[in-house]
């Protein structure tokens, strides 16, 4: 009752001035610990550390592209999950939800966080929060090997390559481009994708496939190969940034309207703003030694050749160990767009990325140190999962690997549109109904590479 008193007296003081400050609570008093059979006083043991909350985008409010079954308006939330973390296990997503860890809220504005159920119906602009352990994945003890190929692959590189095909139909292919693996080649280089695929991943055509767009060496993800001769203009009229016309049909205008690209970047830093676009134009010098082409930010000056290239990035979750993961979704497709961006218009350069972000990875220093949960306040503190290598190209190696994964691509289902032109302007009484019945838009998303994974899980591993 005496306590009950003094508590109420320090509130109704503080109400009275708002400048009288509460005395902090006195220290917990050490308690006996046994040890080996050695009793001896230390401090209790503190409760659980916050969750590091990873931030899915805002719900867009219409069908989810690439599932034509989908109404926007009873789209639940454990669909929205499973759709946005297409590569993890359905069990393991509802796992979540039983336990409570999905909750929905604005941290921007209120900071608070409501739990939600798995047939709670999304509403456009609703943005869902979960634990980064949604998105943790095991490392298999076999690390990505790169096909030491010529230009005749054996038994086993063509096995391997055909284990990186995530898509086949008639018109296109679409890989999981492991890292370090060039993808065009040239006179020295023998064992780049093109190359590759053309011996390898031909199936039953008498050509093989053709790139349609490119990834850097360093960079994995998503990549995506033409079949035909009408697939591979159409791609490369996709990937154009000038479309002179929209042929086929009105429907194949929407699904190209619904095309985009989606990667995930390790940064050193974080971005001052959570979100937004960036807006810098790109242009190519050549550095003293005449011959190493570089892409730097425009002057705008009006006396240099530059090109537009527009960005939206996100950033996913708190600062931890001097590190933020970012999604990065280019407007553009400009070479080294994204990590120019990232290294010179916000000021984090990508892990890993030495050609734009030399500078700041000579003076950052890879060491562990406690941070906090933005919510909260409360610390984090570095703890290596066990069983995880941790010098193999991860945030935490002596040389870490590049950092830049595309990691989901939505675009039209080419195949779809390209047969019901044929039928449509053939000599076909009817369409096929298989085509008809067929998705307007293609959804891919691709698995992080080794090296990121291990990241991930390091980076997630904040609970102690």
């Amino acid at each position: 009752m005496r306590n009950k008193l003094l508590n109420q007296k320090a509130f109704s003081a503080v109400r009275r001035n708002p400048r009288a400050k509460i005395r902090p609570p006195r220290p917990a008093q050490a308690v006996i610990r046994v040890s080996n059979h050695i009793a001896h006083l230390g401090r209790p043991k503190e409760g659980p550390k916050p969750r590091q909350l990873l931030s899915l985008p805002p719900f867009p409010g219409h069908p989810l592209p690439g599932r034509k079954s989908t109404s926007a308006q009873h789209v639940t939330a454990i669909s929205w999950l499973k759709y946005y973390f297409d590569e993890i296990p359905p069990p393991h997503i509802q796992h979540h939800f039983n336990k409570g860890l999905v909750q929905m809220g604005c941290l921007n504005s209120s900071g608070l966080l409501r739990k939600i159920k798995p047939s709670d119906i999304m509403d456009e602009g609703d943005r869902v929060y979960v634990p980064v352990s949604v998105a943790e994945s095991r490392i298999s003890k076999r690390f990505d090997v790169i096909p030491s190929a010529t230009l005749y692959p054996n038994a086993d590189e063509i096995e391997y390559l055909r284990r990186l095909v995530k898509y086949k139909d008639p018109a296109i292919l679409v890989l999981n481009k492991p890292p370090k693996l060039p993808v065009k080649g040239s006179v020295p280089v023998h064992n780049s994708m093109d190359a590759l695929a053309a011996a390898a991943l031909s199936y039953d055509y008498d050509e093989g496939p053709k790139l349609v767009h490119r990834l850097d060496k360093e960079s994995s993800g998503l990549l995506l190969m033409g079949r035909t001769q009408p697939s591979i203009s159409h791609l490369h009229w996709l990937f154009s940034d000038v479309r002179k016309a929209k042929p086929l049909s009105n429907d194949w205008n929407d699904a190209c309207d619904a095309m985009y690209q989606r990667y995930w970047a390790l940064v050193i830093g974080s971005p001052t703003q959570k979100e937004g676009i960036i807006r810098a134009p790109l242009t190519k010098v050549l550095l003293d030694d005449g011959e190493t082409e570089r892409v730097i930010l425009a002057s705008n000056s009006g006396l240099e050749a530059s090109q537009e290239a527009i960005t939206e990035y996100r950033v996913l979750g708190p600062t931890i160990n001097g590190c933020s993961w970012i999604e990065l979704r280019p407007h553009t497709s400009r070479k080294h767009q994204l990590r120019v961006h990232c290294a010179e218009a916000l000021g984090t350069p990508i892990v890993g990325d030495y050609k734009y972000g030399w500078f700041v990875h000579n003076k950052w220093k890879q060491m562990p140190r406690v941070d906090f949960e933005p919510t909260t306040g409360e610390p984090y503190k570095l703890r290596r999962p066990e069983g995880l290598d941790v010098q193999k190209g991860s945030v935490l190696s002596k040389v870490p690997l590049l950092h830049l994964h595309c990691r989901e691509m939505v675009l039209p289902n080419v195949a779809k549109f390209i047969e019901l032109h044929k039928q449509r302007f053939g000599n076909y009484c009817q369409a096929d109904p298989e085509y008809e019945s067929k998705p307007d838009i293609l959804r891919f998303v691709a698995s992080m590479p080794s090296h990121m994974k291990i990241s991930w899980n390091l980076m997630s591993s904040y609970l102690v």
